[in-house]
């Protein structure tokens, strides 16, 4: 008998999930192999974040990061996946300037990379437009408030957003519903105080993903090179990591370098021989 297609997850599956107090797990990831491990895994959403910017090309922030960038990290991802929806991340200026190009660059994450779903950052009033237009055109939105990274010089810092005060957190609380009336099927909220995470988790009907806004959220995003072990210096508090793959491949690249070195790599068992004939005739053929 063939093998069982796994079940594609889908954006009614996501809504369900909520009604079900089921929790949605989502990791980003770059590349092909990373998303196929996670997609075996069963990761629930992968996305394809700008965040690429800092943890894979090494930029202090994500505003360097370009949509032809972010296509090809896509459509790697895309290609490994079987199961997770894929969302990826239109990066800054993809969607500032005006609605027809936004439209024009978040349908080139469906058509050219394969993506389930793009996703949006804030929510002013010319952000939701474009929100409501890219839903109108059939291309699926996630909507991101709270911290948004790419709006870091406003911000000047990734300090946690709504825990000083009432008015800001009142003022993200719109965001999110706002983002939600325009269409967006589900709604990252990023480095708010955990009190406020339940409140805008109760308040929508649409799934609430939550990075560093407490474990009321419907779901959990973080980023793959946090969660691996693979990020160098001081990590975010609401990061936790499960594995060190930092140490694993730097001990495994140093037994390497010392089995080329002395001579121990590559041994017989990894090299080719000739046949014996034609290792007989090249023999009879050499110059004496």
């Amino acid at each position: 008998m063939p093998e069982k297609q796994p079940e594609t997850v889908t954006l009614p599956n996501l809504r369900a999930m909520k009604v079900r107090g089921e929790k949605i797990a989502v990791l980003t990831a770059y590349d092909h192999p990373s998303a196929s491990v996670l997609d075996e895994a069963g990761i629930d959403v992968i996305l394809v974040g700008d965040s690429l910017g800092m943890v894979v090309q090494g930029y202090s922030s994500t505003i360097p990061v370009t949509m032809d960038e972010m296509l090809i990290h896509t459509r790697s991802v895309t290609g490994a996946v079987r199961r997770a929806l894929v969302v990826a991340d239109m990066p800054y200026m993809s969607f500032h300037l005006s609605v027809e190009e936004t439209i024009r660059n978040a349908a080139r994450f469906l058509k050219e990379a394969g993506a389930g779903a793009v996703k949006i950052e804030g929510a002013s009033a010319g952000r939701l437009k474009k929100i409501e237009a890219c839903v109108e055109a059939e291309i699926p939105v996630m909507g991101h408030v709270g911290l948004t990274p790419q709006s870091i010089r406003k911000w000047g810092s990734y300090a946690v957003r709504g825990r000083d005060g009432a008015a800001e957190a009142e003022a993200i609380l719109a965001d999110a519903r706002a983002v939600e009336s325009a269409g967006a099927f589900a709604v990252v909220l990023e480095s708010i105080p955990m009190e406020l995470g339940a409140i805008i988790t109760e308040s929508l009907t649409i799934p609430t993903i939550g990075i560093g806004a407490g474990a009321a959220c419907d779901g959990q995003v973080l980023v793959f090179h946090d969660v691996m072990g693979y990020t160098q210096g001081r990590l975010p508090k609401f990061v936790k990591t499960y594995a060190d793959l930092r140490s694993v491949v730097r001990e495994a690249a140093g037994r390497y370098i010392e089995d080329v070195r002395t001579g121990a790599f590559p041994d017989e068992a990894h090299s080719y021989r000739l046949k014996p004939e034609a290792a007989e005739k090249l023999r009879k053929g050499r110059p004496r």
